[in-house]
């Protein structure tokens, strides 16, 4: 950028968040979110394939005395799979960009889609299930990292929600196939086999147009190659807020220069302890929604209320257009209330509607009530599941994204959302690998396993979990304990240039403006 020449007047521009917004923003997030589709297809689509006359028969999961063992650890390699794959996203995202940890993401997908549609044998389907897990949940952490990074303040959590709303449309679309494929005769193998492929289609369709996508702002910055952050900043904001929100992350950055950023300061610094820590208590809770389970072994669960195969995948049809809807609502709810009091709402009306659901198992689906189901009794308990999954959207799934990259800074960012991805899948190795068996030995009693922990974490959550919403960068540091570290000048709010142009940036190696913002 050429200097500026001749004399000029000082300029006072203020930070607006009005100014902040254009539909380029959107644009980019909706485009990203094909991947977090990738996710939610990835994840659901064994479900509906649990059901499929062909895979079963295939697999001869009819024959075999290991045939719900089998089943869990469809689920947990999965699990499995996500949780160590995370840890190498923060890696490539600290090193190489943003954009460059999701295309890594999108190419084991691939990999993974490849191989379980190929596979000949029970042993090569979980050796790609465990692949498919490091591809879905790394691309699961890689896409609100860099999400959090490019959107607007003023609305970042509507558009890093749009994370969540993908993961629900992968869902459902993977429930619609799985449903049509089901029609096929039970010994077309294409029954099972086209649902595994059609994973392709979401990441290559990203893959095929992420290089226009921006690279992290904030990212460009910590690798000091500030034109090219000057250059994404102007294709997302107006010029005059282009000035302030550079001056912010640049003021950010050189803070965090002189901040420890490995993953021993994660435990060794108390500030970072208390922050990672509640990052893995987040994690934890909503983990005791029991949600995933119920996704996972949906038809298995309606088939314990003597529904046949048919009805089974139209209930989890009809559970997956729930999630969506109420997806849809959690843009009205997740940047007007705290945080932590829609995360204890979440995950205290999982527990309530799993504590019916036991009760009403318990006593209108026994074999022997079965003998004479009590059709109203049945419905009802259909209509309480399907309500653990609105309180799960409307107070959990978005919120966890957009709560775990606000906690952390910059520097650490990135570690800090692998570390609660990873309880997440930790723990789901746990549900989903016994699921199947206690579903068998102890049936409707392993959902009081959800219940009783789960009222305990909505406590938790409701009175001990720190509300991040709208709180600038300084204030949510002293919420963690780093009250002593200067992120910036609490009295300014401005930013004072000779020329009120996107060519003055070169100036801001001196400029100064308050409430950083750096998620």
């Amino acid at each position: 950028m050429s200097a500026l020449k001749g004399p000029t007047m000082p300029t006072v521009v203020q930070h607006s968040n009005k100014r902040q917004f254009r539909w380029y923003n959107v644009f980019i997030i909706l485009f990203m979110s094909l991947g977090s589709i990738e996710y939610g297809y990835s994840a659901s689509i064994i479900a509906t394939t649990l059901a499929q006359p062909s895979f079963i028969s295939y697999f001869e999961l009819d024959t075999r005395e290991d045939a719900s063992t089998l089943a869990g650890l469809m689920n947990s390699l999965y699990q499995a799979g996500g949780f160590i794959g995370v840890w190498t996203v923060s890696i490539i995202a600290d090193r190489y960009g943003r954009k460059q940890a999701i295309v890594y993401c999108a190419v084991v997908n691939v990999v993974a889609a490849a191989g379980l549609t190929g596979s000949t044998g029970i042993g090569m389907f979980l050796a790609f299930r465990f692949v498919a897990g490091w591809g879905g949940w790394t691309i699961v952490t890689a896409i609100p990292i860099w999400m959090n990074e490019v959107s607007p303040p003023s609305i970042r959590g509507i558009l890093v929600d749009c994370h969540n709303v993908g993961f629900l449309l992968g869902y459902n679309v993977a429930t619609y196939f799985g449903y049509a494929f089901y029609h096929l005769p039970p010994t077309n193998n294409w029954g099972w086999r086209g649902g595994m492929i059609l994973q392709l289609f979401w990441v290559l369709a990203l893959l095929s147009g992420i290089h226009w996508l921006p690279e992290s702002p904030r990212w460009l910055m910590m690798k000091d190659r500030h034109e090219e952050a000057a250059r994404v900043l102007q294709r997302l904001h107006m010029p005059e807020e282009v000035l302030v929100e550079a001056a912010q992350i640049r003021q950010s950055i050189e803070a965090d220069r002189h901040h420890i950023s490995t993953w021993l300061s994660m435990i060794a610094k108390p500030s970072y302890r208390k922050r990672t820590l509640f990052a893995m208590g987040m994690a934890l809770s909503i983990q005791t929604s029991g949600i995933l389970v119920v996704t996972n072994y949906g038809p298995t669960i309606y088939a314990s209320l003597g529904f046949d195969t048919n009805k089974q995948l139209l209930y989890q049809i009809g559970w997956c257009v729930v999630a969506l809807g109420t997806g849809f609502m959690s843009f009205l709810l997740i940047d007007r209330f705290p945080r932590n009091k829609l995360l204890s709402f979440g995950v205290g009306g999982c527990a309530m509607c799993l504590a019916i659901v036991c009760g009403l198992i318990g006593k209108f689906a026994s074999p022997q009530a079965l003998e004479n189901p009590n059709q109203p009794a049945l419905s009802a308990t259909i209509a309480f599941i399907y309500l653990v999954n609105c309180f799960y959207q409307l107070g959990l799934d978005g919120v966890q994204f957009c709560s775990l990259g606000e906690m952390f800074p910059n520097h650490i960012r990135a570690k800090g959302v692998v570390v609660g991805v990873a309880t997440i899948c930790a723990i789901n190795i746990v549900w989903l690998q016994v699921a199947p068996i206690a579903f068998e030995k102890i049936g409707y009693k392993f959902y009081l396993v959800f219940c009783i922990p789960g009222m305990v974490a909505a406590t938790w959550l409701w009175f001990y979990f720190p509300n991040t919403l709208g709180m600038p960068l300084e204030e949510v540091a002293r919420l963690f304990g780093d009250a002593d570290e200067l992120y910036s000048q609490p009295e300014l709010n401005t930013v004072t240039i000779l020329e009120k142009s996107p060519e003055g940036l070169e100036q801001l190696d001196d400029a100064k403006a308050t409430h950083v913002e750096t998620a």
